[in-house]
């Protein structure tokens, strides 16, 4: 029988989290669903971890090459079943009525897409609360296109949705050739997501919290690099010239771009100056002022800022 979701979970160097992942998809309540794990050749326990579980609802695939974090569940994607794609990180969870609650309300709408609320969990601060005020996200309903875009703008203070996990309608997906682009590590639920709603997709808001955010005490930074920024730009590109946007979605995909590239001058600048390569730094400078601008402030509270914003597009980020 087929199940009603097929949860995907993309997992490197998780062994101390996978299990509690697996457990907490497993334990959904009034849907049937099977876990796939994508283990993307790590280098500690992860595949044996998973491959515990029984395997009439666990499906382990060990790739025989890393694949980044959207080659991996694309794997997933490929082997699923489910009615319903819903996508987990191996160090997060997700509550026992997620799925059901974010199910009904996209069936009642007919809509092809569902997002929820999130729990966030800072390690480092031991507090937990959620990511969205429920108001908020009662009001809206329905996430559009302009919306989404429009807070996935770099360096402004807006809501940023991608931290949401979206739960797809796969037979959507097949239909429009949706998967991850598996050039990018960090970025790749944003183009899904983005491509996914100039599709046609309707998505509707599941306003409660279903699913625990875990940010974890080591820092991201780590995988901050300027090709990360350099590739989100070509994979814009790439959607801007598939799909057609209405003028608010173009415009807000304009501040979007712009964006973008502000950040990739800021990193080059800050690559610069770490080097003491002071007329390259200048050069950079030049070419875009809106860099110095990004320096007004101490370069680690910038980084912060644009770390924080990079970290919900990144998924599992795996040049840890």
């Amino acid at each position: 029988m087929q199940p009603d979701v097929s949860f995907i979970i993309a997992a490197y160097n998780a062994e101390a989290s996978i299990a509690q992942a697996i457990e907490s998809a497993l334990a959904q309540r009034d849907v049937s669903v099977e876990v796939v794990v994508v283990d993307d050749r790590s280098s500690d326990r992860t595949l044996e971890v998973a491959s515990r579980f029984p395997t009439e609802r666990v499906s382990v695939i060990a790739l025989d090459r890393n694949r980044g974090p959207g080659g991996a569940r694309n794997a997933g994607l490929e082997a699923a079943k489910g009615r319903w794609i819903a996508v987990l990180d191996s160090d997060d969870a997700v509550r026992p009525d997620r799925l059901r609650r974010m199910i009904d309300r996209a069936e009642q709408a007919g809509a092809e897409i569902a997002v929820d609320n999130l729990e966030v969990a800072d390690e480092a601060a031991a507090s937990r609360k959620p990511m969205f005020p429920t108001a908020i996200l009662e009001r809206l309903r329905e996430l559009k296109l302009t919306d989404f875009i429009a807070a996935s703008v770099m360096f402004e203070a807006t809501f940023s949705f991608g931290y949401m996990k979206p739960v797809f309608e796969r037979a959507f997906m097949a239909r429009h050739g949706l998967c991850y682009d598996e050039t990018l590590r960090i970025g790749e639920d944003y183009i899904l997501l983005a491509s996914a709603l100039a599709s046609g997709g309707r998505c509707v808001i599941e306003p409660y919290v279903g699913y625990l955010y875990r940010v974890r005490g080591d820092s991201i930074s780590r995988v901050l690099e300027l090709s990360h920024v350099e590739a989100m730009l070509k994979a814009d590109a790439a959607f801007v010239r598939t799909y057609t946007l209405g003028p608010e979605a173009m415009a807000a995909q304009e501040r979007r771009t712009q964006s973008l590239r502000q950040a990739a001058s800021f990193l080059l600048l800050v690559q610069h100056l770490k080097a003491r390569a002071p007329l390259k730094a200048m050069g950079t400078a030049l070419r875009d002022p809106a860099a110095l601008r990004h320096l007004s402030m101490p370069i680690a509270a910038r980084f912060r800022r644009l770390t924080a914003w990079l970290q919900p597009a990144g998924g599992i980020a795996q040049s840890r």
